[in-house]
């Protein structure tokens, strides 16, 4: 039983990975198992190596504390290739319910991360509003349109996995300002293996190295780091509001118009300027769906760390 709620909980962040809003590593946050997973991450090392090289399986398993890894991996991997045909579909479709959810999901874990806060101070409100400023400014950045070489592949698997383990920060929402984010989910959901290979040696290259910095950073300064990351989720609501329409579009490389740049409206203003319903009420209700599975999940990782 315990292994199936912790496959649950890989399906979850899965899920949060997939979408521009939430990261998997705000719900590993919230359901109880972050400090588990980077450390787990963490044990990636030397001593691993030398463990693997001389054939001590048993040891490098407890060393690397692998069944966890595996059986939480595997509940991500299955997210990861089951979800993103329904999000590329709700995209096209659902637009504005599919963003009030995540801005539900958002909005639900600010809180929740927020509250591991235990001082306040002059530092943590600082460092708060220069998360929230700096993550706003980041999302009127304009998204490149970026290459599909080899290279840029594998860095920006390395830079979105660093983003999806930081609690407040998605790697999907990182995708999505390098351009990659509707790429990376269409190589998911054709099978696309080369470039699954090459974003996925990125990754690993990335969370190895990165996961020794964020546990050296949550380990002396917790408070701050946390503010930081709070700050910047809220800065981040910006991106996934929900009415929006596109400032400027490009042509993908199989020759479908895409937004590059959007620009947010009031409800009453979008009807008024693109003719299309606003369903805010189906929208309000969506968006708190979003920020009650966000507290559900946190109430069972409070139920199992105590």
């Amino acid at each position: 039983m315990g292994r199936l709620v912790l496959f649950l909980k890989g399906v979850a962040m899965g899920a949060a990975d997939v979408v521009p809003g939430v990261s998997g590593g705000t719900i590993a946050f919230i359901t109880g198992i972050y400090d588990e997973l980077l450390n787990s991450i963490r044990s990636a090392n030397v001593k691993a190596l030398q463990l693997l090289l001389k054939g001590r399986f048993a040891e490098l398993s407890a060393h690397m504390n692998i069944p966890f890894l595996l059986v939480l991996g595997s509940g991500i991997a299955l997210s990861l290739l089951s979800l993103s045909k329904l999000v590329l579909y709700l995209m096209e479709h659902q637009p504005i319910l599919l963003w009030s959810f995540f801005f539900g999901l958002v909005l639900a874990s600010i809180w929740s991360v927020a509250k591991q806060i235990d001082r306040f101070g002059p530092g943590v409100l600082g460092l708060f509003a220069a998360g929230t400023v700096g993550a706003f400014w980041i999302t009127t950045v304009s998204p490149s349109q970026s290459p599909e070489t080899w290279w840029f592949i594998m860095m920006s698997g390395a830079i979105a996995i660093c983003a999806m383990i930081l609690p407040g920060i998605s790697g999907s929402f990182i995708l999505l300002l390098m351009g990659k984010y509707r790429f990376i989910l269409e190589a998911l959901h054709g099978l696309r293996f080369d470039v699954i290979l090459l974003f996925s040696v990125g990754m690993v290259a990335g969370i190895t190295s990165f996961s020794h910095l964020l546990h050296w950073l949550l380990q002396r300064y917790r408070n701050l780091t946390i503010a930081v990351l709070a700050g910047f989720m809220l800065g981040s609501l910006n991106k996934v509001w929900p009415w929006k329409v596109p400032i400027q579009t490009y042509l993908d490389s199989k020759g479908k118009l895409h937004p590059l740049t959007e620009r947010n409206l009031f409800p009453s203003t979008y009807e008024s300027v693109t003719g299309y319903p606003a369903e805010w009420g189906m929208a309000l209700l969506v968006a708190l769906m979003g920020a009650a599975l966000v507290l559900l999940l946190e109430r069972m990782g409070s139920r199992k760390s105590a």
